[in-house]
This record gives structure tokens, C-alpha cells and sequence, in this order.
């Protein structure tokens, strides 16, 4: 039997994936305080021609614009009874791309988390949090996801809600969370605790590991203070650092040299964890805070200035993460910034 496109996640090549949904949408007008999924039904061929520039840059694995198209985050502005038709608008639109790819090319449902406070039943808010997930699973299965991206998980309750709802539905599922520098998300879980959030159930996450974070360095260290099965892959999707605002406009902190070897850095993570995971089952690494000077040192903090049009960035540029990386020049980094709620004290 023939390969199938599903096979390459599980094998030994490094996958790339697309770069920053929202960053780019709001480059390309998105009016401020307004959400991405918005433009599934205002402004649909705006979304099309992000995927079908991610695609001609090179990604191996398209995101679809979904990441808050739950219920209870579309409810925010009007739309929590339409999160069905809303995520078969935003499958349909990135498998559109995909199919017309000139090679194979993944589909990934984003699911982003739904920011509710937990119940004091966590048995019953797990099994609300999982019909939340279920109702969006569905919607972008039925325009033919291949996989199920969970991205930015904050809570280990939260995770494995998702991840539920991805298996009941059969479809493959990768798992990330942003982690800050101090190692943990917003709600405090660390990345011993996000990787555990999937033991026991009934199928294994495809990979797991991080997105977003303050940076590559962030990133790739919560990675691999992430304790992985055999057999699960690493997942690496940095941000460029926390926004920082000049003259009302936004700008990375971060210089773009840690962006060009950042493919070699996360292969060489992946083939050192994935022989140890084949031992003794036991953490892949010290604790995250002391991850940097294994990695690689921490960049000067310099604040990039590379704005690119709307146009550069279809152009000559591979995606990587929530990053568009130039082959020349200053890189031109555009950040995506993501905005949690407060950590519980």
C-alpha cells in the first residue's frame, strides 16, 4: 500500500508548518478588537489567499483560521450558535489550498482554548469542555481536516478535553501550549504537567509541544522538558517574543538569527529525546529555566524594525511557526500577540 499523506507525520523528515494567521490578517485590514474568524464569512478569499501563500512558501502543513471558533469564544461577539458552520467554512478554505498544492500538503483543524473557569466538578467541566471541542472538531472534519492542531492549551483539564474530543471524533492530534519564561503557561501548568495531561487516553497525541512562547529559546526548552512516549513526535512553533509597541505600531523583540537555525536546533532536540524516550521512561531534560545555554545562547534584545507590505509577505519567504523568515536581510519577523487571562494566584 502506497504511503498516505498522514504518514509523514509520524516519520523521521521535519515538517513545516504555516505561519501567523491572525498577524497576517490584521496586516491585511482586519479591523483592530475583531477576531480572525470574523472574516471566515466577511471577507473568506482574504483567508484563502494567506493559505495559498503559505503553501507557495514552502509549508508542509496549512493551519485553518479557527483557533477561537469555539462556542463560548465565538459567543464574545455574537456568533456561539455558528461554530459548526463556521469551521467548515475555515476547513474548506485551507483544504482548498492544500488540494491545489503541487505537493502534498496537510490540513490542520486549529483548536485554540476556550478560556472558561474551571467548575469545582472537574469530572463534569472536562466533560462540557470536551462538547465545546466536539462541536468545532466536527465542523472541520466534515470539510476533510486531516489532523487536529491544539494550540496555546493553558490548562491540563482543558488539553485533555480537546484531545478527546479529536480521538471520539478519529482524527489524528498534535498538542501545544505557550509556556512564558518562567516555564509554565498563564495557568501555571509546567510542560511535565501538559505532557501528562495525556496519559491514559485511549489514543496518543501524534506530537506534542509548544507554540507561540517568548521566543524560539522558550520554546524549544519547554519542548524538551516534555517527557514523550515513543513513538510521539516534537512539535516546535515559536513566536517572536512578546509584542512591543513603538509609535503605535508593533514590533518583535527578538533578532532573527535564532529563526535561521532553528530547524537543525529542534532536529537535533527530536533525535536526542526521541533515543532517550526509547529507555527507561524519565524526563528527556533538567527543568525548563535551565534549558538556555544547552540550546544556545540567549539573543541580544533587539527590537526589529522590518515591517514588510502586505505583498513581501506572500513573497520569497518561508513560514516557519508564527514567522515569515526572508532568506536575506533582516528576516522581517511579524509577531502575532495573544492575550490570556491573568495567572490563578
Amino acid at each position: 500500500m502506497p504511503p498516505s499523506k498522514l504518514d509523514r507525520l509520524t516519520g523521521d523528515a521535519v515538517l513545516l508548518a504555516d505561519g501567523a494567521m491572525g498577524t497576517n490578517l490584521f496586516a491585511a485590514g482586519l479591523p483592530e478588537n475583531s477576531a480572525p474568524e470574523q472574516w471566515l464569512t466577511e471577507q473568506p478569499e482574504e483567508i484563502a489567499a494567506l493559505h495559498r501563500a503559505f503553501v507557495g512558501a514552502g509549508s508542509d502543513i496549512v493551519l485553518t483560521c479557527s483557533f477561537g471558533a469555539n462556542a463560548t469564544r465565538l459567543a464574545l461577539w455574537g456568533a456561539g450558535l455558528q461554530a459548526f458552520p463556521l469551521n467548515q467554512r475555515a476547513a474548506a478554505l485551507a483544504r482548498e489550498a492544500a488540494d491545489r498544492a503541487p505537493g502534498p500538503v496537510l490540513v490542520a483543524g486549529s483548536v485554540g482554548p476556550a478560556w472558561q473557569l474551571q467548575a469545582p466538578n472537574r469530572a463534569t467541566f472536562e466533560v462540557e469542555l470536551e462538547t465545546i471541542f466536539a462541536e468545532q472538531i466536527a465542523g472541520m472534519k466534515a470539510e476533510g481536516i486531516d489532523f487536529v492542531w491544539l494550540e496555546t492549551m493553558v490548562t491540563a483539564v482543558e488539553a485533555r478535553a480537546a484531545a478527546k474530543a479529536a480521538i471520539a471524533a478519529g482524527l489524528p492530534y498534535v498538542a501545544t501550549a505557550s509556556f512564558g519564561r518562567d516555564g509554565t503557561t498563564p495557568a501555571g501548568l509546567s510542560p511535565a504537567g501538559f505532557a501528562a495531561a495525556f496519559e491514559g487516553l485511549a489514543v496518543a497525541p501524534v506530537a506534542i509541544g509548544t507554540n507561540c512562547c517568548e521566543g524560539p529559546e522558550t520554546a524549544l526548552a519547554s519542548a524538551a522538558a516534555m517527557e514523550r512516549r515513543p513513538g510521539i513526535g516534537l512539535a516546535v512553533k515559536p513566536g517572536c517574543g512578546l509584542p512591543q509597541v513603538a509609535g503605535g505600531e508593533p514590533s518583535t523583540p527578538k533578532d532573527p538569527a535564532p529563526w535561521r537555525d532553528l530547524p537543525r536546533r529542534r532536529s537535533a532536540w527530536a533525535r536526542r529525546s526521541s533515543a532517550a524516550a526509547a529507555g527507561p521512561r524519565r524526563p528527556m531534560s533538567p527543568p525548563c529555566g535551565r534549558q538556555s545555554a544547552i540550546i544556545g545562547e540567549e539573543p541580544e534584545n533587539t527590537t526589529g524594525q522590518c515591517r514588510p507590505s502586505r505583498e513581501e509577505t506572500t513573497q520569497n519567504s518561508i513560514s516557519y511557526g508564527r514567522t515569515n523568515i526572508w532568506p536575506n536581510g533582516c528576516g522581517k519577523l511579524r509577531c502575532n500577540s495573544e492575550f490570556y487571562p491573568p495567572k490563578a494566584q
